[in-house]
This record gives C-alpha cells, sequence and structure tokens, in this order.
C-alpha cells in the first residue's frame, strides 16, 4: 500500500517542500500527516479524504457533483442515514452503493445490508458533503406527503373529525407527526419563517429561506384544523379563541440543539394563518465581525459602542437583521462589571449573564413602564427593543442624557431619517442632537452560493442602468454572479449577509438637528463627513464578490 505522501506527491497536490514542512510540523501539532496539511492550508478536506480513499483503494464521491439515485436512498431508513451519516447512492452489479466518511464503520455497513438485501460497497465522501446530501435527499416533506395522501384516502371513516386530531398527545398521530416534520424540515432548510396559510381548498405551508418565501407543501383542507390546534396547544395558545390573533412560544430539540419557535396566529377569511419564527440561539452568540461590515463601518460602529453613555439606534424593516445586530453589540460590550438590562417584546433569544424582561401590556408592563424601573435598577447598558411612541423616546433620551448606553431599533429606511423621525415623535431637536450618538440603518441580501457563483465582465450598460460606481472609459470589473447548484437548491445563492449604512452624529450633523434640517440635508451632510450609504455599502460587497448586482437592487431602493 502506497503511504500517503507518496500519493499526494504523484497526484500533484503538495510539493516535496510542503510535505517535509508538515511532517516537521506534524510532530509539533501532535496530528496526523493528512490532518496537519489541512490544517496548515496546503490541502482542502476534500482533496485530504480523496487521497486517502485512494490509499485504501476505495472511490472518492463528491456529493455536490455527483448523481444521486433516489431509489437506492428510498431503500435505507432516513433515521439509519443520520445516525451514522452515510447514504445509498446507487446501485453497481446487484450491490448498493453506500457513501461514508467512515470506510472502518463495519457497523453501519452492517445494518445498511440488513434493511436494503443487498451487498454494500462503500464509497468515500468528506462529513461535511454527506451531511448536506442527507438533509438534502432524506427529507421530511416526502413523509409529509405519505401523510397527506393517507388524509385524503377515500376509505376513511366519514365521521372521523380531523379537527380534533391536534388536541391528541400521542406522538405517532398523524397529525403530530406531520407538525413535528413540518418543523424539523424548516429548521434543516434554514428557513427563518413557517408560514400555514389556509386557503378555500387546501393547507399551502411556506418556507421563508434567505429572505424569500418557497411554497414546500399543499395538504388537504380537513387536517387544517387539527394542524393549527396542534401549533396551539405546543404552544400555549388558547385553541378555544379563533376570532382574535394571538401570540405565543414554543420549543423543540433539533440533532441535540435547543431551538426556540415565536409563534402568532392571525384569523383570515379560510381560517387561522399561523407564522412560526424559528430562533436560533446560535444567532444571538455572534460576533460583530461575522457580521458582514466593511472595516470603515465596524470602526465607526465600535467607537460608538464602546463609550460609556449615549443612544445608538439601529434601523430597518422588519426582518432585517436589526435584533441580531443589537444582541451582537450586547455580546461586545457585556461584562461581569456591568449591569446589562433589556425590555423586550417578546423576548427572542435568551442571553446568559444579561436580564432581560419581557413587556405584558395586560398586566400593565408596557416599554416606557419597564424602562422606568430599569433605570431604577442600576443598569450600565439597556437594551430596548423597539422606540414606538414619544413617551418610550423621552425616557429612553434622557436615559442615554444620564450616563446610561442605550441601544434600541427603530423603523426608518435609512439613518439620516431617525433624527427626524425622533424630533416627529415630540423630542426637542436639541436633545436628539445631545443624546444620539449613532445610527445604523440595515438591509439583509442574499450570499452567492460559494460552490457555483462564477467571475463575468459586465457590459457598459448594465453598470450604467444599475448606477454602480464607474465611469466609461474605465475598465469594466470581474464581478460575481449566480449559477445554481445542489448544494444552493438551485437559486445560486446560500446564506445572506448584512448591508450597513452607519451614521455617526458629529457636532454638524447636531445642529442640523436642531435647525430642523431634512433628512435629505442630515444625510449630504453624513456622506460629506464619509458616511458610506447602504447602496454605495451593497456595491463594495458585489465587488468583493459576495453578492450580486441583481440582489442589491432588489433590497435597496
Amino acid at each position: 500500500m502506497k503511504q500517503l505522501g507518496e500519493i499526494l506527491l504523484d497526484e500533484g497536490l503538495v510539493s516535496e517542500t510542503q510535505l517535509i514542512a508538515a511532517m516537521d510540523e506534524q510532530m509539533t501539532r501532535g496530528l496526523s500527516l493528512g490532518r496537519t496539511l489541512v490544517e496548515l492550508g496546503i490541502l482542502s478536506e476534500g482533496q485530504l479524504v480523496k487521497a486517502l480513499a485512494a490509499q485504501v483503494g476505495m472511490d472518492f464521491v463528491d456529493l455536490d457533483e455527483f448523481a444521486v439515485d433516489r431509489s437506492a436512498v428510498s431503500i435505507v431508513p432516513a433515521a439509519l442515514c443520520r445516525r451514522y451519516t452515510v447514504l445509498p447512492v446507487g446501485f453497481s452489479n446487484g450491490s448498493i452503493v453506500l457513501a461514508t466518511a467512515d470506510p472502518g464503520n463495519v457497523m453501519a455497513v452492517d445494518d445498511v445490508r440488513t434493511v436494503s438485501g443487498m451487498p454494500v460497497v462503500s464509497v468515500v465522501a468528506t462529513y461535511d458533503n454527506l451531511l448536506r446530501a442527507i438533509d438534502r435527499f432524506c427529507r421530511a416533506d416526502d413523509e409529509m406527503e405519505d401523510l397527506s395522501s393517507a388524509f385524503e384516502d377515500e376509505n376513511a371513516e366519514p365521521e372521523a373529525d380531523l379537527s380534533k386530531m391536534g388536541e391528541v398527545a400521542d406522538d405517532d398521530a398523524p397529525i403530530v407527526r406531520y407538525v413535528n416534520l413540518l418543523v424539523t424540515q424548516a429548521i434543516t432548510d434554514r428557513a427563518s419563517d413557517i408560514h400555514i396559510e389556509p386557503t378555500e381548498h387546501d393547507l399551502r405551508v411556506r418556507y421563508r429561506i434567505d429572505g424569500v418565501l418557497h411554497e414546500t407543501q399543499r395538504s388537504p383542507k380537513q387536517i387544517q384544523g387539527g394542524v393549527i390546534s396542534r401549533v396551539k396547544i405546543m404552544s400555549d395558545i388558547d385553541i378555544a379563541e379563533k376570532r382574535k390573533p394571538q401570540d405565543g412560544r414554543m420549543s423543540v430539540v433539533h440533532n441535540g440543539r435547543k431551538i426556540d419557535l415565536r409563534v402568532a396566529t392571525l384569523p383570515t377569511v379560510w381560517g387561522e394563518k399561523i407564522v412560526m419564527r424559528i430562533l436560533d440561539n446560535s444567532t444571538a452568540s455572534l460576533d460583530l465581525r461575522d457580521l458582514s461590515f466593511l472595516d470603515h463601518n465596524y470602526e465607526t460602529y465600535r467607537n460608538s459602542y464602546t463609550k460609556p453613555y449615549g443612544m445608538i439606534l439601529v434601523t430597518g424593516p422588519t426582518g432585517s437583521g436589526k435584533s441580531t445586530t443589537l444582541y451582537a453589540t450586547l455580546n461586545a460590550v457585556s461584562k461581569p462589571e456591568i449591569n446589562v438590562i433589556t425590555v423586550e417584546d417578546p423576548v427572542e433569544y435568551r442571553l446568559p449573564g444579561i436580564n432581560q424582561v419581557q413587556v405584558n401590556p395586560k398586566a400593565g408592563l408596557t416599554f416606557a413602564s419597564a424602562l422606568r424601573s430599569i433605570l431604577r435598577s442600576d443598569p450600565d447598558v439597556v437594551l430596548l427593543g423597539e422606540i414606538r411612541d414619544h413617551e418610550t423616546a423621552q425616557i429612553a433620551i434622557e436615559a442615554a442624557l444620564t450616563g446610561h448606553l442605550v441601544l434600541s431599533t427603530l423603523h426608518t429606511n435609512d439613518a439620516p431619517s431617525a433624527v427626524t423621525r425622533l424630533t416627529e415623535m415630540g423630542i426637542e431637536p436639541f436633545l436628539v442632537g445631545s443624546a444620539l450618538d449613532a445610527v445604523v440603518a440595515q438591509r439583509l441580501a442574499r450570499r452567492l452560493c460559494g460552490k457555483c457563483k462564477e467571475p463575468y465582465r459586465p457590459t457598459a450598460e448594465e453598470m450604467e442602468a444599475a448606477r454602480f460606481p464607474w465611469m466609461p472609459g474605465e475598465p469594466l470589473p470581474e464581478l460575481m454572479r449566480p449559477v445554481g447548484c445542489v448544494a444552493c437548491s438551485k437559486t445560486g445563492y446560500r446564506g445572506r449577509l448584512a448591508l450597513h449604512e452607519v451614521m455617526p452624529v458629529t457636532e454638524e450633523i447636531e445642529r442640523l438637528a436642531v435647525a430642523h434640517a431634512s433628512s435629505a440635508d442630515i444625510g449630504a451632510t453624513a456622506v460629506a463627513n464619509g458616511m458610506i450609504t447602504l447602496r454605495d455599502d451593497g456595491w463594495h460587497k458585489v465587488a468583493l464578490g459576495h453578492t450580486s448586482i441583481e440582489e442589491i437592487l432588489r433590497v435597496v431602493a
């Protein structure tokens, strides 16, 4: 058997110099040669696995490119595939071909042989590739379709009341399994929201993935009552009340992680619509550097949140990542010697070491009353979920002026509009100028898929039509555009990134606020002082190859 180093040299994946350096480093790190080469950035994970497969005489498959045979996948239960991280990918000479990241796992091979009743031929794939492929092919929505078909069975008892099925606690009940699968598949697909929508003839399910809604399921109308009742029970919502909107919350465990969902019901003409917002707690532990700030914007923002007092506002429409930015800011400022208190409606993420208060208007606990009480609790940093009215804004401004760092959100289209919005709420302009330290406007754009994006040079007409910052006569830049592959479900995009407009409130802007200047005048002054607008921030990220021109035009007016 050839040694790994020989195979890597024969394949031209490493040079002799790199191999010798890695062997020296191997002793220091205490890792295998292959793992050392990956840690040093000489080999990719895929190249290493391919070389290891060649060493033991096995084939390597790239599951992002390989044409997987769905009939092979259907032979082995999804639970078994997930347990061993294996996936049947095809047939060969009467044997089932099994992709695995661990060829030495004889238990997995034995179980697949027993379940399929066929000999097993193993091929090697990377662990990450396998996880993505399992999520892609072992989908819960296939089982949901089977359940939907069962509900439509003509032989079903006509007197069976499916609207009550959601009220049973049996985990094997069809409605219970249907709702569980609905939530599981949404989390697997990286959805941020689940929409369960009654229509005239059926029940429609849509997932919001990377900011765009995708229809995933249509089920028979007769299960509508059962599904809605089940979700209400799980969310501790009154199932008897169907005439007014209600809110609730539930928690599920997915692949060992606890994930919270915020649930809202809305009465419509065809029945109650339910929207479930998936709150992944890993988002709340993000570092600010993970939020795709440009260096200039990050330094400007850091200068504001590291001050001991003042107000910082994050603005943007619903779903633009404002809460994530504020939580990441809390993570940056939170220390054992600082008292951090938040007032939210509702509390989206539970953060360790931080005092979080949820408003309860029925009990008289509003943003304004909670904020008054908080200021008597000796806080250093206050996070206010949203400034909605004059009273809340007034108390927040006074808190910022009396030595507290106040973080909050406001619904405006850009950063300069936040100054005029506060004055329109009835706050004295001189107080706005004195208390406000910085405003961050934010949008979310889809990130190009790293597997399939391709370079191209746009035409001069395309550049001018998009108002891209390019001068006629200059060389056309090389940009990236979406293509579509199995890794991104043929969309060309996978994940999202934030666009920012960070406006520090300088003395000049403070004077404009006192003079009741328009948001356009404030914006022009901020740009003259070095502020990067949302659109220009987007163009920077297009030039870096992170997103496309079309995506920036979609999210920024």
